[in-house]
């Protein structure tokens, strides 16, 4: 079966050849080695990577919408500044967590992580459903369990706080799921987290599902606040 051009059995080949023109073009920007103004060309694309021009198209609306780039007839594809990057979008944050202004782009999201993760708290405090606390205190028991294990720690750990984000009831702080899952995973990419979970960490995240459990909303936003100074400690400890 035929799908505007692509023939099924092809479709994850194709699909992977778009990822690999996204991630490298958007890459490249994210790392300034496509400084701001830089032009680009459909032509020059297509000889790089060697594809067709639909499909150099099709990544670059992609990249577009990112706000990486833009296009414009009879001047081509030009490459945009960070001022108007969609810094929320989990790509551009991943792309940036492996360049080299890591450090500002960490500090900057746990910037974000304070001024949201402890209000989420106090929010899952009062809205989670019965079904959500008793999974957070499930999570932060395993992650403890898991504490040897960094790859199953860090998947709850992701899944800890992404739970705690939806069961806020602010769909706002839910929709940044994904962007905070990318600095979880980022620091373990990186290798900023430490060699294993710092107690501290493990009790307050004990701490902050045992809060929401009680539908206490003050203990849980101070626990909340008290586990982010841990990790920007971490993080300042770590470079």
């Amino acid at each position: 079966m035929q799908d505007n051009g692509v023939f099924e059995q092809d479709r994850p080949a194709a699909e992977v050849m778009n990822n690999r023109i996204i991630e490298v073009v958007g890459s490249e920007i994210v790392t300034g080695v496509l400084a701001p103004g830089k032009r680009l060309t459909l032509v020059g694309l297509q000889e790089q990577f060697g594809v067709s021009r639909t499909v150099v198209r099709d990544c670059m609306q992609i990249l577009e919408a990112m706000n990486l780039v833009y296009s414009k007839r009879r001047i081509g594809i030009v490459v945009l500044g960070p001022e108007r990057w969609n810094v929320y979008d989990p790509r551009i944050i991943r792309w940036r967590l492996a360049g080299p202004g890591r450090s500002s782009q960490f500090r900057s999201l746990t910037e974000l992580r304070v001024a949201v993760e402890p209000l989420a708290a106090a929010g899952a405090a009062r809205a989670a459903s019965e079904d959500q606390r008793r999974a957070l205190q499930d999570l932060a028991g395993r992650m403890r369990r898991d504490a040897d294990d960094p790859e199953a720690f860090l998947a709850l750990d992701i899944a800890f706080h992404a739970l705690l984000l939806q069961a806020s009831g602010n769909e706002m702080f839910a929709s940044l799921r994904e962007v905070f899952a990318e600095v979880l995973s980022g620091r373990s990419r990186q290798n900023l987290m430490p060699e294993g979970p710092r107690p501290e960490a493990l009790d307050l995240h004990e701490s902050v599902a045992e809060a929401i459990w009680r539908e206490d909303p003050a203990a849980a936003r101070a626990h909340m606040a008290e586990l982010l100074v841990e990790v920007e400690e971490a993080l300042r400890l770590q470079g």
